[in-house]
């Protein structure tokens, strides 16, 4: 009788792990050079998104409150 070897499927955590390293060997990280050239892109632009909400914001409650004191 011959004998059959069953392969063991590995559970899912192991699977989930080694699926996640072979994910991150695949990824081109960015030099510190680009990072930091994006991160400052990232915090200018987000203050500046946050100048002219600001000033909108501003503006529109003040004109609010000119038509309310009409």
């Amino acid at each position: 009788m011959a004998k059959v070897q069953t392969v063991k499927e590995p559970n899912a955590i192991v699977r989930f792990y080694r699926e996640t390293v072979g994910e991150l060997k695949k990824v081109v990280w960015p030099t510190r050079e680009e990072a930091l050239r994006l991160t400052w892109i990232v915090l200018v632009v987000i203050t500046v998104s946050a100048i002219g909400l600001g000033t909108f914001d501003y503006l529109f409650s003040q004109l609010i409150r000119f038509l309310i004191s009409l």
